[in-house]
């Protein structure tokens, strides 16, 4: 199957599952996707016993559009710009020392936490593994995903303080998890180990250059688009400036989800400034806000059908389940010690860290992460464990989280 042909498809079944969500079932699309998609690929996989063939023709073309690669080297990209968009700075001051708590301090926590859980749990079903590659399992599933968040934030009318911090939180956390995996992988990979001084430098100059090279990235965005008033090329602008910019951040070697954070950041609220006209905004806003969409879509559709690669394996994905218990358990513990730490227990609105705790939806993210271990890592354990969590995550927290946020959000002021 051609690249063409694999894309097409891809786009004609998010275009039958949006229409069936928005039809029928009039859940948030995200989550609809994944599990329209899940049912997908339980028809391939069923197909095979009737078509011999058609199994594997299926997943020889989805093993060679790599979903690590196209979500992590490409599709993330203008997911966070486009997220990052609609996010206000002030609204971020009012709550930046809980963000920062949560989106450092809370995924080392967490990604030790479940890492040694996870070891235990291995340990206790027989599984005899070594710390390290747990660890990165606890990596890739201590950040929450921020596509999976957002879009059910859109649906909702939350008090602004936990909006802020649930969407803030996600963003950031999402490019400082991803820092912290790449980080540990080094640690992993065969050779001279890196001393912790290096380890520690080696995570400073990524998360640290990745908010550094957003920054240059949005001032620059920000100086070509308030000099002109055109929004065909201010759209391309920003094009240019998330796709050159990625590239850039890889090629340094710093982090490009937490770049991308940033610019999106600084060129969201300059459009909404007198920088640009009304036309202008308009334009932009709604031009990402469809790109998003679309991304978004064929995202949780290829999540689905990964299920055809990674195949059904009842005592992983099991363990998977009760690994995403011990996530959600943790996920509370590493957002309730920074609070403490930074004394914000009494700034923040009731419930919050219920709150917080429920709505750390996983997503691509984790799964791509997961994906792309290397064979010294044992995926063939940490793959369906991971899909597991997303499924849980998506089923159990996802569908009921709107229901949730009514018992326990505060009114909004």
């Amino acid at each position: 199957m051609s690249l063409f042909s694999f894309a097409a498809t891809l786009l004609t079944l998010a275009a039958l599952f949006s229409y069936l969500n928005a039809r029928f079932f009039r859940q948030p699309a995200g989550i609809m996707f994944l599990l329209l998609g899940v049912a997908a690929a339980v028809g391939v996989l069923a197909g095979g016993h009737v078509v011999p063939g058609f199994t594997n023709v299926v997943r020889g073309a989805l093993v060679q559009f790599d979903f690590t690669e196209f979500l992590m080297g490409s599709v993330l990209s203008f997911l966070l710009f486009a997220g990052s968009l609609h996010v206000r700075v002030d609204a971020l001051k009012a709550v930046w020392r809980s963000i920062a708590a949560y989106s450092t301090v809370g995924v080392l926590l967490a990604t030790g936490l479940v890492g040694v859980g996870t070891y235990e749990l291995l340990h206790l079903s027989g599984v005899e593994l070594p710390l390290l590659p747990c660890l990165l399992f606890g990596a890739l599933i201590a950040p929450t995903d921020p596509i999976a968040v957002l879009g059910i934030l859109k649906t909702t009318n939350l008090d602004k303080k936990i909006e802020t911090n649930l969407a803030g939180e996600s963003l950031f956390n999402d490019g400082f998890g991803v820092v912290v995996f790449a980080t540990l992988l080094e640690l992993a990979t065969p050779g001279e180990a890196p001393s912790a001084g290096s380890a520690a430098l080696l995570l400073l100059r990524e998360a640290g250059g990745g908010l550094l090279a957003g920054a240059v990235l949005g001032y620059a965005g920000y100086r070509l688009i308030r000099t002109v008033d055109h929004f065909q090329t201010e759209v391309i602008v920003t094009l240019a400036l998330v796709m050159g910019g990625y590239a850039l951040c890889h090629a340094l070697g710093v982090s490009g989800p937490l770049a991308m954070v940033v610019a999106g950041l600084a060129i969201g609220n300059v459009s909404r400034s007198e920088a640009v006209s009304d036309t202008t905004r308009d334009y932009l806003e709604k031009f990402w806000e469809a790109l998003d969409e679309v991304l978004n879509a064929v995202l949780f559709v290829l999540m689905g059908l990964e299920l055809v690669v990674i195949g059904f394996s009842p005592f992983f994905l099991g363990l998977g389940v009760a690994a995403a218990v011990l996530a959600l358990l943790v996920r509370y513990v590493a957002l309730a010690l920074p609070t403490r730490l930074v004394g914000l227990s009494k700034k923040l609105p009731p419930r919050t860290l219920a709150i917080l705790s429920w709505g750390g939806l996983r997503g691509g993210i984790s799964l791509a992460l997961a994906l792309g271990l290397p064979a010294s890592m044992h995926p063939e354990v940490f793959v369906p464990m991971t899909f597991a969590v997303v499924l849980f995550s998506a089923v159990v927290q996802g569908l009921t989280l709107k229901r949730l946020l009514g018992w326990l959000a505060p009114v909004p002021a």
